[in-house]
């Protein structure tokens, strides 16, 4: 299924003005009482055999915000937490789901964070999926909330667990030093950056991967996808290809991350991690951008790409 890169490319395209606006598809519900949502949710859980569809009918359906007053009135109710309480009585992808829900965003994104670095083995995917597609915003407040959550220091646990030039990259884009979207086109800087990722790269023996780095990490998505329409003029390839000529592995990865629109495979977790963690901030505009490029909904894919346990879950939030 070809769908992961196709909107994490859309996570922070589509806005050219000062601010971005919010496209969720979860949005407070209006005449909220969390006093009667945890008591349903208590009920859903003492059933025998656990009352699924009550727990996601709920919590699919509220804020952050908005869940996070059921919690502290369900540990109120019940006299123990609802975190602890949901992992007790649900199991596999929806225990996954219903768990990253009880999270803010930013917290979702330190936890998956901390995930693909823990143990033995680096979950590079992760890595570039949430760092490379994140603004400058974002990235601020989830390196607060990682070091409120783990007592450390997000860069350095990601120097520590990678290397080379794709440690080179995040640690760069951990700096906030990105561009922030204009609705003003600087036809002379596309023109110098497209020329310089051409001299940098194909036009020499041997990459300077420097300089990609540094305009890969410090212009706007926006900006980039005109540098990369410009480098045609330059280049006998197309951006896309010369990226595959002259990097590999997880640093090819992660410039076709940042700036164009490439092709994997998607897996259940990687699906449900991305729909988690934007269902509050552009999943709207995700959806909305998936539809027209493949001509069928971001949900119709997912039920034909996915278990059917998934698709069931995630339908909440694609429809």
């Amino acid at each position: 299924m070809a769908l992961v890169s196709e909107f994490l490319g859309q996570l922070t395209l589509s806005y050219g003005g000062e601010e971005e606006p919010a496209f969720p598809t979860v949005v407070p519900v209006h005449d909220f009482d969390p006093n009667k949502d945890a008591a349903r949710i208590e009920t859903a859980i003492k059933t025998k055999g656990v009352d699924e569809q009550t727990i996601i009918d709920i919590l699919t359906r509220r804020s952050y915000e908005q869940r996070r007053q059921i919690a502290f009135e369900y540990e109120r109710l019940a006299k123990k937490d609802l975190v602890t309480a949901l992992k007790a009585a649900l199991s596999g992808s929806l225990e996954a789901l219903m768990l990253g829900l009880m999270k803010s965003t930013a917290q979702y994104d330190a936890s998956e964070l901390k995930a693909s670095i823990k143990g033995l083995g680096t979950d590079e995917e992760a890595l570039i999926e949430i760092v490379c597609s994140r603004n400058n915003e974002e990235l601020v407040e989830i390196k607060r909330v990682y070091k409120e959550m783990f007592k450390k220091e997000l860069e350095k646990d990601i120097a520590g667990d990678t290397s080379g030039d794709f440690a080179k990259l995040l640690l760069a884009l951990f700096q906030t030093k990105r561009d922030e979207p204009s609705n003003v086109v600087d036809y002379e800087k596309i023109d110098e950056d497209a020329r310089c990722l051409y001299e940098a790269g194909v036009k020499r023996k041997g990459t300077d991967v420097g300089t990609w780095i540094s305009i890969m990490a410090k212009r706007s998505v926006p900006h980039l996808q005109k540098v990369f329409e410009r480098y045609k003029s330059y280049s006998p390839y197309d951006m896309k290809e010369s990226i595959r000529k002259e990097v590999k592995g997880d640093l090819e990865k992660s410039f076709l991350t940042l700036g164009t629109k490439r092709h994997i495979t998607a897996k259940e977790k990687v699906v449900t991690r991305i729909i988690v963690s934007r269902c509050e901030v552009d999943l709207m505009k995700i959806r909305t951008e998936f539809k027209r490029q493949h001509k069928r909904s971001l949900y119709q894919t997912i039920a034909v790409s996915t278990s059917l346990s998934v698709c069931v879950y995630l339908r909440y939030f694609c429809v």
